[in-house]
């Protein structure tokens, strides 16, 4: 296959892997090399990463800013959803992986390249992303995915490499700091590897960057009102924002707070588990909020129906298929109930919790207080809950006398 490639599009971030594996392709490739930096909020100097590209060996160096699309066209809708994977992880990495494969393929198309290639390992879930969604808007795409090629197995290697071709690396001070992989985008921090890899190990001292230690955050709780059209965030406190500064607005927030921390072993989907760390304020405090407004505007059984259906969603989007049918069916459905969740959520803050202290609806909100009310009303007649017991009994008691006859 790499004999036919002439020219490659690489997911590049200017850190260790991608930086080999830039010059990995010219050498072994024989392909120019497009560097692609996407910017998803990442909170980086990518104009170094262009600098560094070039300098690399790239012949042609591009940060896109995807921040905008990223938010409006993944994150918010996952929101919409409710997306959470097993019961934690609110998807950061996962909602990423394809709206830069997504820029991946229309660079590619742009400047003519005929491939793309990414430095995911060949144990992990990105390498499944970033192809299921190359393939699925570009069948005909090659991908060059060199953890699964080279002979190189780990940093000591990838060290020698770099020694060997002059390829400027990381101080090692800033290693020793950080034992661990770390990806960032504006959703979140993910954390893995090296002594996170010990599912007992506590994280390391020091070791967040978006949130503080909520034994360390205000000892007073800080309350916001957050407002909803049609499931989609769109004010806090009554200001208006767009979605890129609004979740930019709430990820200070939260994160002054302690809000949106998570520990989890998950399951991958290449079939291995795998312990991860997870720093999500905005995230956080969005999901609750979200979930309140809900509460009071959407109908039972759609949303009880929703909600089994939430975690197929959430394991389709972790699993790489955002661009598949069956999510695309499924967004359909969740976004159409959506067109009834305005309203707003009042939260509390304090000590890593993000908690609901509020939660209306001027329109479209089915709470009736005068129905569920404990004082006297005239819309409830309390005595036409007896034949209503009797009828859902009915099974029940019928199943006991036949278990009593049969001295059970």
């Amino acid at each position: 296959m790499t004999g036919s490639i002439k020219k490659v599009v690489l997911a590049y971030s200017g850190g260790l892997d991608t930086s080999i594996i830039l010059k990995w392709l010219t050498e072994h490739v024989g392909a120019e090399v497009v560097a692609y930096t996407a910017d998803v909020g990442q909170g980086e100097e990518l104009d170094s990463a262009r600098v560094k590209a070039l300098a690399t060996g790239a012949t042609e160096a591009i940060v896109d800013d995807l921040r905008a699309e990223f938010v409006e066209d993944y994150v918010f809708p996952a929101l919409r959803a409710n997306a959470i994977y097993e019961g934690y992880y609110l998807l950061g990495t996962s909602l990423a992986r394809p709206v830069i494969s997504k820029g991946l393929v229309e660079t590619a198309r742009a400047t003519g390249a005929d491939a793309i290639s990414h430095g995911a390992t060949g144990k992990g879930n990105d390498q499944v992303r970033f192809e299921l969604s190359a393939y699925a808007l570009d069948p005909g795409i090659e991908v060059v995915a060199p953890w699964r090629e080279w002979d190189m197995k780990g940093r000591a290697d990838l060290m020698a490499y770099a020694d060997k071709h002059g390829i400027e690396v990381p101080a090692s001070g800033a290693d020793e700091e950080a034992p661990f992989s770390m990806d960032a985008n504006l959703l979140h921090i993910s954390y893995e590897g090296g002594v996170l890899e010990d599912p007992w190990a506590p994280p390391p001292p020091g070791m967040f960057r978006m949130t503080t230690d909520p034994e360390d955050a205000p000892d007073e709780p800080e309350f916001i009102t957050i407002a909803f059209e049609d499931g989609n965030p769109v004010a806090v406190d009554g200001v208006a924002m767009s979605p890129v500064d609004l979740l930019t607005h709430l990820n200070e927030v939260g994160g002054r707070h302690g809000v949106g921390r998570v520990d989890l072993v998950e399951n991958r989907f290449i079939g291995m588990k795998s312990r991860g760390i997870y720093e999500t304020p905005g995230g956080t405090v969005l999901y609750h909020a979200h979930r309140a407004v809900e509460s009071i505007t959407l109908d039972r059984e759609v949303q009880h129906l929703r909600d089994e259906l939430v975690p197929r969603y959430a394991e389709m989007v972790y699993n790489g298929f955002w661009f598949s049918p069956e999510r695309e069916a499924l967004q359909a459905f969740m976004d159409d109930i959506q067109r009834r969740v305005n309203g707003e959520a009042r939260m509390k803050l304090y000590k890593g919790q993000a908690q609901v202290n509020g939660r209306r609806s001027d329109r479209h909100a089915l709470y009736d207080q005068a129905t569920v009310t404990f004082e006297a009303d005239d819309v409830y007649d309390q005595s036409d809950a007896g034949g209503f017991i009797r009828l859902q009994a009915l099974r029940l008691r019928t199943l006991a006398e036949k278990r009593l006859g049969e001295g059970e």
